[in-house]
C-alpha cells in the first residue's frame, strides 16, 4: 500500500468517520465518481451508482434514502422557475404546485428569472447540479440551448401560463391573445370608440394580449395605435403615470385595457385625482383578477386567470411523465373568464 493511501486510510480510522474515500474504495470507483454520483447521479452509469449506493448503505456514509436516490437517479425534487416571487399571480401558482407535489412526496426548488431568459438558463444550469427529476417553467419561449441542455440530461419539463399546441412541449395555460381579444370586443360592444392599451414588462405573454386586443380593434375598423408601452415592472404608481401619458397623446381616449390589474388600479386612482368619472369618461379593464379588483370602487372589469390550477395541473402532468404514464394531450387549455364589473 502506498504512503499517501495508507496515510488517508489511517486518518479515516483515527477520526472514526467514514469518508468519501472509504465509499470509493468499497465501490471500486474514484472519489470523484462518488462525488459526482451524490451531486448529479444522472451523469454516472447505473452499475457504478448501484455499487456506490451499496457501499454508502454498508458504511453508513449517508441515510438510506440518499442511497436509494443514487441507485434510481431519482431525487424527488422538482425545479420551479417563475418570473417573479413578489407578484401574487405567481405565488398562487406556487401554492398549486406545492399542493400537487405534496400528494406525491416531492419537494421543489424555486427560482426567480426576473423575466430574463438568460437568468432562467443560469438557474436551470445551477439546479441541474442537484439532479432534479424535472422542471416546471414559465412560458414557452425558452432558448434552444436550454432545451438541448434539458434533453442532454434527460430531464423533462412542463411549461406553464401559455399554450403551444403545435409543439411537442407539454404546456398548461390559456390563450393570452384570446384574452386580449375578448377585452377589446367587450369595450367595442359597450360603445367605446377609442380604446387604448397600457403595457408594462413587455414579456411575450403580455405582447400576445396586446396582439389580440389590436386584432379585435382592427376588425371593428378602430385605430389600434393608442397605447403606452414600457419595459418597467407593472405597479400601481406606474399606472397613474401611464394614464397621464396616454391622455397627453390622445385626449379623446375613452377606455384603457391595462395588461395587469395593478396598472388598472393606478389608472382608477389617477382618474379620481383628475375628476374623470369611471366609466362615464374613462372605462378601465385589467388582467388577472387580483383579490382586490372586485372591491375597488368601482369594481374593475378584468380577465380571471386560473393561476392556482395552472400550477396544480402542471405538477400533476410532470409527475405523470416521470412515471411514464400516458399524457392524453401536450397542450392543456384551462381557459379564462371575463369578469364584467362597473368600471366598464
Amino acid at each position: 500500500m502506498s504512503g499517501p493511501e495508507l496515510k488517508q486510510q489511517r486518518h479515516s480510522r483515527a477520526s472514526g468517520r467514514v469518508t468519501i474515500v472509504d465509499v470509493a474504495r468499497l465501490a471500486r470507483v474514484s472519489p470523484m465518481t462518488v462525488s459526482r454520483a451524490l451531486k448529479t447521479p444522472a451523469l454516472v452509469q447505473l452499475e457504478a451508482r448501484e455499487r456506490i449506493a451499496a457501499a454508502i448503505k454498508q458504511l453508513g456514509y449517508v441515510p438510506n434514502q440518499a442511497a436509494s436516490t443514487l441507485a434510481s437517479a431519482k431525487s424527488q425534487v422538482i425545479g420551479v422557475i417563475v418570473p417573479s416571487l413578489s407578484n401574487s399571480v405567481f405565488v398562487e401558482t406556487l401554492t398549486g404546485i406545492r399542493d400537487s407535489l405534496n400528494q406525491h412526496g416531492y419537494k421543489f426548488l424555486i427560482g426567480e428569472s426576473s423575466y430574463s431568459s438568460e437568468k432562467e438558463s443560469q438557474l436551470i444550469s445551477t439546479y441541474l447540479a442537484h439532479a432534479p427529476d424535472g422542471f416546471l417553467l414559465s412560458g414557452i419561449e425558452q432558448q434552444d440551448v436550454l432545451r438541448d441542455q434539458l434533453a442532454a440530461h434527460n430531464v423533462p419539463a412542463v411549461r406553464m401560463f401559455d399554450l403551444n399546441p403545435d409543439c411537442s412541449d407539454v404546456t398548461v395555460g390559456f390563450s393570452h391573445e384570446d384574452a386580449g381579444y375578448s377585452i377589446a370586443r367587450h369595450l367595442i360592444e359597450r360603445g367605446y370608440r377609442q380604446p387604448g392599451f397600457l403595457g408594462a414588462q413587455l414579456d411575450p405573454r403580455m405582447m400576445k394580449r396586446r396582439h389580440g386586443f389590436r386584432k379585435a380593434l382592427a376588425e371593428a375598423g378602430i385605430a389600434a395605435d393608442v397605447e403606452v408601452l414600457t419595459p418597467a415592472p407593472s405597479t400601481v404608481e406606474l399606472g397613474t403615470r401611464m394614464l397621464g401619458q396616454i391622455l397627453q397623446h390622445t385626449p379623446s381616449c375613452d377606455a384603457v385595457f391595462c395588461c395587469n390589474d395593478d396598472l388598472a388600479l393606478g389608472v382608477l386612482f389617477e382618474c379620481q385625482r383628475r375628476g374623470l368619472s369611471v366609466p362615464g369618461q374613462m372605462a378601465i379593464a385589467g388582467f388577472n383578477d387580483l383579490p382586490w379588483s372586485a372591491y375597488a370602487n368601482p369594481g374593475i372589469t378584468t380577465i380571471v386567470t386560473p393561476r392556482y390550477d395552472i400550477g396544480f395541473t402542471a405538477a400533476q402532468l410532470l409527475i405523470k411523465i416521470l412515471r411514464r404514464e400516458v399524457v392524453e394531450t401536450t397542450s392543456v387549455d384551462l381557459g379564462f373568464r371575463l369578469a364584467i364589473r362597473s368600471s366598464t
